[in-house]
């Protein structure tokens, strides 16, 4: 099975034998590769109950529920790595979804599609419409992506709150591109994240 291009890069840089939570895990692709290849203990949060059921058809450790409520309920460091792919921009509050992130898992994966990227602002500039691309396939009025981020918001969010970047990936049509371009040039975005020193405020 072919992951997707952010999912390869995550799955080659979890640690063999850890435990991890994938937050909008889909169907479970990821969580399979990484239970197959890596032996990880992988659990997974899913809001859409088809992908549930495929998840649970492959005997993956699947719950279903939503980002934005229910990540209050694990308990603090009780995962190695908390993932959250291509789900950042569809949350109602992505700082407080990132705030948990960081609480439950020792490092965190975040993926997300960037919206200042060269197609998206060409499209906006020349043609004066919403963008529809590769990554952003759907059109204004039925799109889930509510929360319009791109790389440099994400890296300023990240100092604002003294987040410390492990590792970044910036990918274009799948393959890498180079970072000091990465805000124009780059698809998409994958961050290797670990907790800030400072104790969280859940409020």
């Amino acid at each position: 099975m072919t992951l997707r291009a952010d999912l390869a890069i995550i799955a080659d840089h979890v640690a063999r034998g850890s435990r991890v939570l994938d937050i909008g895990c889909g169907d479970g692709a990821l969580m399979a590769a990484l239970r197959d290849e890596k032996g990880v203990d992988a659990r997974g949060l899913e809001i859409d109950p088809g992908n549930v059921a495929t998840a649970v058809a492959r005997g993956l450790s699947v719950i279903q529920g939503d980002a934005d409520t229910d990540l209050a309920a694990y308990p603090d460091a009780s995962f190695d790595y908390a993932i959250l792919s291509q789900t950042l921009q569809t949350c109602r509050a992505p700082d407080k979804v990132l705030t948990e992130l960081l609480r439950i898992g020792r490092r965190a994966f975040v993926s997300f599609p960037n919206f200042a990227h060269w197609r998206v602002r060409a499209s906006l500039l020349w043609g004066g419409r919403m963008p529809v691309t590769k990554l952003l396939p759907e059109q204004w009025f039925d799109t889930p992506n509510i929360h319009h981020v791109t790389i440099d918001d994400f890296r300023a969010f990240l100092r604002e709150r003294s987040i410390t970047v492990e590792d970044a990936w910036f990918l274009s049509r799948g393959y890498p591109t180079r970072s000091a371009a990465a805000n124009f040039r780059a698809e998409h975005a994958v961050f290797l994240l670990a907790a800030p020193t400072l104790s969280f405020d859940r409020k």
